[in-house]
């Protein structure tokens, strides 16, 4: 009955998987209940006796997760049933002071917030890790020349190291998007409508939260007004910090700025590394062969085989991360104060999101640190044209000599035999040009160098240098 991930191996032990279970989900509301009680405590709004109860029972492991799942069809979220299991276990004198002004949405929204948070931390981790096996791939091969490809076909020379400079630089843009979502990423607070009228309702506790209270300075008029009113506009605050997450300026129940903000982030980590992941699947072919994985996968059928898992895998999420990331962005458009399924819509969309992102960046990890380079085969790739990579460099030497439109017309000429007839360009070209009055005649030397593939690739090695300087 319950997913072990035996379809999603892309996730399948990553610790992004351990996150968001449904365990992690459950103590992240836990978390958010206790941390309401302790800033309403802080605040003269609850007893420090409560805070202290509901700080003890909010356990994960005191809760049957299942149980609260198909109780949550009655009221269509699981923080329902767990209010009333939480209560349940507590005094009955402190049992008021659970959820006090609270709604549903403000808990397991702060809990979505509190899951991506502890997710986000190995996923940028393993981020870290992919970058800089990625620069010390770039480094290594910053003058590995290799066949450039445009459209499936060979174009233009380029280097190793500057493709794994490129792949670097989506790695790094992934980390920044996501490290600014992190810091961002806010508790939800605003009652039954986002007003906090609850919380100024309940007024401040009796007793010994009202002594803490009074020597807190609760009362005394300020800029956010006195009394009930002044701390329940000071609790989302204190709650985010009980936390570690951000205060929202505002309650965001129908507002999805952050939930948006994190989808994007997360879509794009996977499509960033999607990038790579399809680099290597294509130059990993057996007719190809430039790359291999550090540890192929087998076949059920096939013992020669060694395929390229890791990327397989990566390639898969990044494939479902836009669709997900879609359903995230559509839950924006929520009516009124709370909506009805734009919110619910979000949950599982969000936790796969954050599963896929976590593995993909595992998987990444792991590919890029054991990531096998075969320059000899690059090499031998190069000349696979006889020559014809180097075409533009050539169009550029002889269109001062001749003008544009016949250095065309030469070329084109010369490129038909050199496929045609099974020659090299510049064996090719020595006739061609040969009654070029402009040319005079080209020294076979000087044709040999200007058809050299790895004499044309441009500023790779210097752009590879800049991109290295990006840290």
């Amino acid at each position: 009955m319950l997913d072990v991930g035996l379809l999603a191996p892309g996730r399948a032990g990553c610790r992004a998987e351990s996150a968001t279970g449904d365990t992690a989900f459950l103590q992240a509301m836990l978390d958010a209940e206790a941390a309401l009680t302790r800033a309403q405590a802080s605040l003269g709004l609850a007893p420090a006796e409560a805070a202290r109860a509901v700080g003890a029972v909010c356990d994960a492991a005191r809760f049957d997760a299942r149980e609260l799942a198909l109780r949550a069809r009655d009221g269509g979220n699981p923080v329902i049933p767990l209010v009333a299991r939480l209560t349940a276990a507590l005094p009955a004198a402190l049992g008021p002071y659970v959820h006090r002004g609270a709604t549903s949405q403000d808990i397991l929204d702060t809990a979505a917030m509190l899951v991506a948070a502890r997710t986000l931390e190995p996923v940028l981790a393993d981020l870290d890790r992919t970058e800089r096996a990625l620069a010390r791939l770039a480094a290594t091969h910053r003058d590995t020349v290799m066949p450039g490809r445009t459209l499936t076909q060979h174009a233009v020379p380029t280097t190793f190291g500057l493709k794994a400079a490129g792949w670097r630089s989506l790695v790094l843009d992934a980390r920044d998007r996501l490290r600014s979502v992190r810091a961002t990423l806010p508790a939800q607070l605003g009652g039954a409508a986002g007003t906090l009228a609850a919380f100024e309702a309940y007024g401040p506790a009796t007793g010994e939260a009202a002594g803490a209270g009074a020597e807190a300075g609760i009362g005394a008029a300020g800029a956010e007004g006195s009394g009930a009113a002044g701390a329940a506009l000071r609790l989302p605050a204190v709650f985010a910090g009980e936390l570690g997450l951000a205060e929202p300026a505002l309650p965001w129940h129908s507002l999805r700025t952050p939930v948006a903000d994190l989808a994007a982030a997360l879509a794009f980590t996977a499509g960033a590394l999607g990038k790579l992941a399809a680099d290597v699947l294509t130059l990993s072919r057996t007719e190809i062969g430039e790359l291999s994985e550090g540890a192929g996968g087998g076949s059920s059928a096939m013992p020669h085989k060694a395929n390229p898992v890791r990327a397989t895998l990566i390639a898969a999420a990044a494939r479902r991360a836009p669709a997900l990331a879609a359903t995230l962005l559509g839950s924006m458009t929520a009516e009124d104060e709370r909506p009805a399924g734009a919110w619910h819509a979000e949950w599982e969309p969000l936790r796969d999101l954050l599963r896929l992102a976590g593995g993909a960046a595992r998987d990444a990890a792991e590919l890029a640190e054991g990531l096998r380079v075969h320059a000899g085969t690059m090499r031998e790739h190069l000349h696979l044209t006889h020559g014809l990579i180097v075409s533009e460099r050539l169009s550029a030497e002889l269109a001062p000599l001749v003008g544009r439109s016949r250095a065309k017309a030469l070329l084109t000429e010369a490129a038909r035999r050199t496929r045609t007839e099974g020659t090299t360009l510049a064996e090719v070209l020595a006739t061609v040009l040969a009654d070029e009055p402009a040319l005079g005649g080209l020294d076979p030397a000087v044709l040999t160098e200007l058809t050299d593939p790895t004499r044309y690739t441009g500023g790779a090695g210097a752009l590879t240098d800049r991109a290295l300087e990006r840290r």
